[in-house]
């Protein structure tokens, strides 16, 4: 090869160590697709002891600035070359420890910053690499040496929010890369993202609606990420589960032995030998934290078919009431039968005191005398008019509590149409209530 004709354009980065309060001014995060604060109120950008040199056909280490165009003309910047990219961050003899350092990778740099772990040398590694949504075309099914991986560094989390397939191909990668692998809304795509939502996106972001709406749910998972920056006093709480299915039963909101897990930063870091798939409920919006509830009502159906229900529930709490939580069992109640659901609200109400408990509807004319006779019992009901509820089973994700819940009025304990039933905290001695929410 004719190494005379071999050209390109070198820019070094030298980034030692950097100054975040140059100035006075505060390194905060800011929205994605605004420039940064210094940027908006001054022109003199942030002094730091990063430098970039670049190298070029006439110049040898010429330092480039951040906010300077004018210096890339100065320095000979040639755009018809290709561009090499040397990132130096220390070297050995700075005695800095690799445990320190902390690779956070979007979407193909997530599987970059795999790269990066895993070809150090040494017997150490580095500290950490979070994944980002990390990209799934040409990496979905891949060995572990040609992706994001366990083995890159002390600890591996990725966070995946847009797994959902198109034409056999996901942006996101739907396998477990890390020690813990967390799915926001079961990580296939998430509220707030749909098309439906493009004239908020319009509102907010003009001629840029479109592409935000794309690539909103990839992007999540940075959102996520600065979620937990911003917010450390309300983290989000992940749990272990087989999918999603599962969580929304509200199967999965056990935090024993490590079953459970915080999203984001503050991850709580235990290296596992085997990937750990972990799910919750996220807001459309930052905060993103949810509180999670696990229900387990038994109903006796006195009607011989199952009846198609539709119920709302108000919650009660110490600190805030929250109203109207419809829930809709499609395929009818059958008699003693105990369901399970998943329930989320978006503010902390403190420690749950009371539900309040509504038959909204049912199925067939029955419904209808049903609620004739509540409004008129001109005479007696039969014995299968209704459904009873004995109890109420709540366990509360986020401080595991577990509670029991039994009519205020034990001497009617008859669901009716348009009726409101009171349940509040009691404790049964039966051996039923030694059961254990799992």
């Amino acid at each position: 090869m004719d190494t005379s004709r071999l050209s390109v354009t070198i820019l070094l980065v030298l980034s030692t160590f950097i100054q975040p309060n140059a100035h006075g001014q505060s390194l905060e995060p800011e929205p994605f697709g605004r420039r940064t604060r210094a940027l908006e109120t001054s022109k003199t950008p942030h002094e730091t002891k990063t430098r970039f040199l670049l190298f070029g056909e006439t110049h040898r280490g010429c330092q480039i600035q951040i906010d300077r165009l004018d210096r890339l003309q100065e320095c000979g910047f040639n755009s018809s070359l290709p561009l090499v990219m040397i990132i130096h961050g220390w070297s050995e003899s700075v005695q800095f420890s690799r445990s320190h350092v902390h690779l956070i990778g979007y979407s193909l740099g997530a599987h970059v910053s795999g790269f990066a772990g895993s070809s150090m040398g040494g017997t150490r590694k580095i500290g950490r690499i979070t994944g980002l949504d990390p990209a799934g075309p040409l990496f979905e099914g891949s060995s572990p040496g040609d992706r994001l991986s366990p083995d890159d560094a002390d600890f591996v989390d990725a966070i995946h929010t847009f797994t959902r397939e198109y034409m056999g191909l996901s942006v996101g990668i739907k396998q477990p890369l890390g020690h813990y692998d967390f799915y926001p809304n079961g990580g296939s795509f998430q509220p707030g993202c749909h098309f439906l939502e493009l004239y908020r996106h319009i509102a907010q972001h003009g001629l840029n609606a479109i592409t935000q709406t794309i690539k909103c749910s990839h992007e999540r998972s940075v959102h996520l990420f600065i979620d937990s920056l911003l917010h450390a006093g309300t983290q989000s709480t992940a749990y272990l589960c087989r999918d999603m299915d599962s969580f929304s039963q509200g199967l999965c909101l056990s935090c024993k032995k490590g079953r459970c897990n915080t999203l984001g930063y503050h991850v709580r870091q235990e290296p596992q030998s085997k990937s750990k798939r972990l799910f919750l409920v996220t807001r459309a919006q930052s905060p993103f934290k949810v509180y999670h509830y696990n229900f387990k009502i038994q109903f006796i159906n006195q009607r011989e078919k199952p009846t198609e229900t539709i119920f709302t529930m108000s919650l009660l709490g110490t600190k805030e009431k929250m109203q109207k939580i419809p829930i809709t069992l499609d395929k009818g109640v059958a008699s003693n039968k105990t369901y399970s659901f998943l329930i989320t609200l978006e503010a902390d109400i403190g420690e749950l005191v009371m539900i309040k408990f509504w038959w909204e509807s049912s199925a067939g004319w029955a419904n209808v005398w049903d609620t004739v006779q509540t409004i008129i019992p001109w005479g007696p009901r039969p014995p299968d008019s209704g459904l009873l509820l004995k109890t109420i089973r709540v366990k509360a994700g986020e401080t595991q509590q577990r509670m029991t819940f039994c009519p205020e009025n034990t001497d009617d304990i008859q669901l009716r149409p348009t009726q409101e039933k009171r349940f509040v905290k009691c404790e049964l001695k039966s051996k039923n209530s030694k059961q254990k929410i799992r």
